[in-house]
Formats: structure tokens, sequence, C-alpha cells
């Protein structure tokens, strides 16, 4: 009768448990706090252009493969001409058609501008959850709702270059050369982020 007793006390506990932790993860992107964020005026483009693609807020991982299914979402190699994808934890290498084919041809612009070399994606699209995961190891990810939970937005690294983590003023202003003349042709909106030392970018449905 003890061992019974401990065995429905210890699985008792074991749910409670579950359910305590699942509480502490669903809060974490509560829907009403997340939209209570206001963007600031220098990042609002990059949700307006979000929002141009039909695509709703990336809640989990099935609104993710529903896009994917449906042909919406596009997978990203790992590899492209002038540019690198590297380990992605915390988003998934899944984009919007033009976004993917802006990514693409950037990438072959900074190789030929460079003469061969690649710059590194350092994230891509990612979900409510994803920001959940990722704010519990970087307190600076978006509070908010982000321009990558649409699947039209990437990040590149300014401090990686041909795989290898080291400043490179060289590569650095050939990148920014690249994303000026996107910018300038109404094609992306980006912002250079310093505490990511990266720049983030967002694809436009031009």
């Amino acid at each position: 009768m003890k061992k019974f007793l401990c065995l429905i006390f210890g699985c008792f506990m074991c749910c409670f448990h579950h359910a305590q932790s699942s509480k502490k993860i669903g809060s974490c992107y509560d829907l009403t706090e997340v939209l209570k964020v206001e963007p600031t005026a220098l990042y609002k483009p990059h949700l307006d252009a979000s929002k141009s693609f039909g695509v709703k807020l990336l809640k989990d991982s099935k609104t993710v493969q529903k896009y994917i299914s449906n042909g919406k979402f596009h997978k990203i190699k790992k590899a492209g001409k002038g540019y690198r994808v590297q380990k992605l934890d915390y988003s998934r290498p899944y984009m919007v058609s033009k976004a993917k084919t802006t990514l693409e041809k950037m990438g072959a612009k900074f190789s030929k501008e460079t003469k061969g070399h690649t710059f590194t994606v350092s994230s891509i699209t990612r979900t409510l959850e994803d920001q959940c995961r990722l704010r519990r190891v970087n307190s600076n990810a978006s509070l908010g709702i982000s321009s990558h939970n649409y699947g039209n937005s990437f990040d590149i690294s300014y401090v990686r270059f041909n795989d290898v983590l080291k400043y490179n003023p060289k590569m650095e202003i050939a990148l920014e050369k690249v994303l000026r003349y996107y910018a300038n042709a109404g094609r992306i909106y980006y912002i250079k982020e310093r505490q990511q030392s990266c720049y983030h970018v967002t694809v436009r449905n031009y």
C-alpha cells in the first residue's frame, strides 16, 4: 500500500512539474503581451513589409509546417554562391519565395564584388516559441513582434566572412555596399544591430 501511495504521489508531482513548465513556456510569448510592445519608428517599415506577404504571425512549428506544406515557404540551402548559413539553433531555414530569391541574388552580387568571398547568414525565420527560447539565453532578443515571425527576414553577420569569425572591415564595407544597393532599389530594409553584430534584413514585397 505504501509503495502504491508513493507511486501515485510521484505521478502527481511529475504532472504538476510538467504543467508548471508548460505554463512558464506559454507565458513568455503570451500574444496579448507581445502585441502591446510598440515597434520603433525605424523598425515599423520592416513589420509593414512583412505583413504584406499574406503570412500570419508564426506562433509555433505547426504554423511553419502549414506554410511549407502549401508551398508558401521554401527551404534555404546551407550554402549558395556568396553566402553560407551557420547552424541555426533558434530559427528555421525557410522563407517566402521573394526573400529566398533576394538572399541568393545578394549572395551572388557579394561574391562578384569580392571575387568569391562569402558572408554568413546567422538567423532566418523564427516563431514566437523560438523567440521565447532565444530570450532565455539572449536578453536582447525582441520582446514584441519581429519581422522574423513572418518568413521574410534574415540576419547577416558582419564579423563572420568565409566561415571565419574575425572582424574584417574590408568585407564589411563590401557587404554594406550590397545592402545599400538593394535598399536603394526598393527591395529590402536593413538595420545594423550593434549588440548582435549583424545586419537585420527584411525583404519587401516588390
